[in-house]
């Protein structure tokens, strides 16, 4: 192993793989029913049960990854004399990155003959865990630490990720929706088309009616913008809307399909600011339009 592969657990991939890739993980940590919790283990996410909470009113907060936390997962290795790459969630929509910055900078003065190379993939979730499998690979076939951080660095504009969510409150809640002072949350059949910026923030840039036809319009994105889709493994994450994500995984398996598709639950902390039903698709473009198709509806609407 030429290297080590640390990330945070917004990268949304199973516990199983990670651990048999050697893959060390900084977890994030939220709150609900007045008990804190951290995200690490994903196979002992009852998703189901989480989002149902959501769905009934029950208020989650989440904190960033502090500088500690990434430096307690970083100095074994490097104690090890192992070098470490990073690979972490969009500096645009979380403070998490920053944190990791601020780490490196210490523990480079502790452990000056060591190399640390932080990638910001501007993404969540698979978003952000694609690039880690990419990572992986890389290390796999022999490639160099900066060898495998530049060709994330150049993949990370090439990572089409689109979303549709059944209600915008909670990206304004949270803030991760750039402008949403545009968005008039009262009215309730607005159904806003978001799109990440160059920084990897979320920004509204149109609108879409309906859950089957913004979950349609995935597929069209998909058909329209994805590359070599017989190469690629695309993810599908999904916040408990199972039906959903299987009926996106078929669609696209008709129009262009693709080497493999990964679905992932959406784990807690990024799950919390998409909100109950939301879904999101991840592949590889020539281009790195972020956009997520947001959906306001009542479910009895829906055919």
């Amino acid at each position: 192993m030429s290297f080590a592969i640390l990330t945070d657990t917004s990268a949304n991939l199973p516990t199983p793989l990670l651990q048999k890739h050697g893959v060390t993980v900084a977890p994030f940590s939220y709150s609900y029913d007045g008990a804190e919790h951290t995200c690490l283990d994903t196979g002992s996410f009852d998703g189901a049960a989480y989002y149902g909470a959501m769905r009934k009113g029950t208020v989650v907060t989440t904190s960033l990854v502090n500088p500690d936390r990434f430096i307690s997962a970083a100095r074994p290795l490097l104690a090890a004399g192992e070098d470490v790459l990073f690979v972490g969630m969009s500096s645009g929509i979380s403070g998490s990155f920053g944190s990791a910055k601020l780490a490196a900078g210490d523990l480079r003065e502790e452990f000056p003959g060591r190399d640390i190379q932080l990638v910001d993939t501007l993404g969540a979730s698979l978003g952000e865990g694609i690039l880690v499998l990419r990572a992986i690979e890389m290390r796999e076939n022999g490639a160099s630490l900066s060898e495998t951080a530049a060709a994330l660095r150049d993949m990370r504009w090439r990572m089409y990720q689109i979303f549709t969510v059944d209600d915008i409150m909670y990206l304004r809640r949270t803030g991760r929706l750039s402008n949403a002072k545009a968005i008039v949350a009262s009215v309730l059949h607005i159904k806003p088309v978001l799109k990440g910026n160059e920084e990897g923030a979320i920004v509204a840039v149109d609108k879409i009616r309906g859950r089957r036809k913004s979950i349609d319009a995935l597929v069209e994105r998909y058909r329209k913008y994805v590359i070599a889709p017989e190469t690629q493994t695309v993810g599908i994450a999904h916040a408990d809307c199972a039906e959903d994500a299987e009926y996106l995984a078929s669609a696209l398996r008709i129009v262009a399909p693709p080497k493999e598709i990964m679905t992932v639950m959406y784990e807690p902390v990024t799950g919390s600011h998409v909100g109950p039903g939301a879904l999101a698709l991840f592949f590889l473009s020539d281009e790195r339009p972020i956009e997520i198709i947001c959906c306001i509806y009542y479910k009895e609407r829906i055919p």
